[in-house]
């Protein structure tokens, strides 16, 4: 009947702000939230995240936004965001709240209803979150170099359900730490970066299963025994660029945090074999094994690894220079559900690794071997025998052609990535199988396959017409004719990322919205 609201007289409060939570885009939650008082009043209900950028006075923001948004459990302040006030010909200046009122803030639902206009969040605006968010599990706060340890306390004593607390550029000290520790027995993820004082968390957050520690400067061993002697729940831990850390720190972990399943250890030059053959000794549920610019680390260590470790599902290896197939060999022969494999720049890495793993763990799903220049055909015919594949990465391995690929187009028929830039050796012969074997496939890129021609990529695309994303530039065997077939025989076809000269005005016409270029011209 028209102009009988059945909605508002027949949907409870509940239900209305429960269709706004299913709401993804803030087109649709703003149109919404204009239909009466009562659906933006619920609206406001169903906000669960804040984000706040760096200008706008974020104490009174924060202040705010608690007597509007009730049920916030995440918050995400970031002084890097620079957000300009906008400006209304005409209009009165008002007070500053309404100033304040009439300025963006966004939130994760898609919703941005706001805040801007003036310097730092203080220990007072730390109080206000206390106050205003009593539910709060998730806090980030990005370079907020104005929060001490007097306003971490002040949260932590009011948010006793925090679970989740990122602070990078916070220079608050180890009372608000402690303080944390002793009220948020709920903690579960710590994420400091610039950060100084570390002992308090080892003594007061036992409960702490995550821990991410980026760029510690005067960060030493003496902290992560800290860690490691009270944080026995630790589950995930990652040490970034810090560079006083020696191989005792990581045997503290071990011997201490027996749940450890990840394990990151990026640009912390002190750390060698002795440090991660600790891991190995005393970490069995170990999952995950990520280990960047650690030239110190040796063969010995992942043979340890792959001795202790028999879960591990992912090892990820960027530029360790002292690690070679017999690392790789004993990782294979002891970690057989291992699914993914990333290793970049390991030079002393060849056919033998690759074959094991090959031999070894079929469970195999995601395989790269960046600029592996030691890593041939004989390689990928031993990971050809790993029919879950779906992933893999051979840029720049110049010993593999045209034997290896088809190998892996006979027997990884589920395979949707495959990245085979910079491969001289590889041919149309190639393309052709994958075309035929790999009828899933939705990413692909060849730029600089020099022996690559318009045959090849017509018997690709036959098939493939799942086919995404396809970037060949500098593949001089490959012209306007290619890029057109690419391009009219691939339905989804979404990224076509060549040279400007190679697309014809008729290919330009038919699909300039998928077209990308890498140089203006050539």
């Amino acid at each position: 009947m028209r102009g009988h609201d059945r909605i508002n007289t027949c949907l409870p409060d509940e239900l209305i702000v429960e269709v706004f939570r299913w709401l993804d885009s803030k087109t649709s939650r703003d149109a919404c939230s204009l239909v009466c008082k009562r659906w933006l009043a619920l609206e406001r209900l169903s906000r669960s995240t804040l984000r706040i950028g760096a200008t706008g006075s974020p104490d009174l923001v924060v202040d705010l936004l608690a007597r509007r948004f009730r049920n916030v459990h995440t918050v995400h302040i970031d002084e890097r965001l620079n957000i300009s006030l906008p400006t209304h010909p005409g209009r009165r200046r008002g007070t500053d709240i309404a100033a304040v009122l009439s300025v963006r803030l966004h939130s994760a639902n898609g919703s941005d209803d706001g805040v801007l206009d003036s310097n730092s969040l203080s220990d007072a605006g730390m109080t206000a979150i206390g106050d205003g968010f009593p539910k709060l599990e998730k806090l980030s706060l990005i370079w907020c170099s104005h929060v001490s340890s007097i306003g971490l306390i002040s949260l932590a004593d009011k948010c006793k359900m925090l679970k989740s607390l990122d602070l990078q550029g916070c220079y608050v000290g180890d009372q608000g730490l402690a303080a944390v520790g002793q009220c948020c027995k709920q903690l579960e993820d710590l994420n400091l970066r610039f950060y100084e004082a570390l002992t308090a968390v080892g003594t007061s957050c036992s409960s702490l299963e995550v821990l991410a520690l980026y760029s510690f400067q005067k960060f030493t061993d003496k902290g992560l025994r800290a860690i490691g002697k009270g944080c026995k729940k630790l589950k995930n831990l990652i040490v970034s660029d810090c560079y006083f850390l020696s191989d005792n720190a990581l045997e503290s972990i071990a011997t201490g945090c027996k749940e450890l399943t990840h394990l990151e250890v990026n640009g912390c030059h002190n750390i060698g074999t002795l440090g991660l053959e600790s891991i190995g000794k005393s970490c069995p549920r170990l999952t995950e094994l990520a280990l960047l610019y650690c030239q110190r680390i040796g063969n010995f260590a992942l043979s340890e690894v792959g001795r202790g470790c028999q879960f591990l599902q992912s090892l990820h290896l960027v530029d360790c220079s002292s690690i070679g197939d017999e690392a790789i060999c004993n990782i294979a022969k002891g970690c057989r559900n291992l699914k993914k494999l990333h290793i970049r720049r390991c030079y002393e890495i060849g056919n033998k690794g690759v074959v094991a793993v090959g031999d070894y763990c079929r469970s195999l799903t995601g395989l790269s071997l960046r600029f592996c220049d030691r890593v041939g055909d004989q390689a990928l015919i031993a990971v050809a025998k790993c029919s879950s594949l779906q992933y893999l990465n051979v840029s720049g391995c110049h010993q593999i052609g045209d034997t290896g690929l088809i190998a892996i187009a006979r027997g990884c028929p589920q395979l949707s990535y495959l990245d085979v830039s910079v491969l001289q050796n590889l041919g149309d012969m190639a393309m052709a199988e994958l075309g035929e074997g790999c009828p899933n496939l939705k990413d692909i890129v060849l730029s600089h396959c020099r022996q690559l021609t318009d045959v090849g990529i017509n018997h690709l695309v036959k098939s493939c017409t799942m086919l995404t994303s396809c970037h060949m530039v500098y593949c001089p065997g490959i012209t306007s004719a290619g890029v057109a077939t690419v391009v009219s025989s691939c339905p989804n076809i979404k990224k076509v990322l060549v040279e400007k000269c190679k697309v014809s005005p008729r290919t330009k016409r038919r699909a300039a919205s998928v077209i990308s270029y890498l140089c203006v011209d050539l």
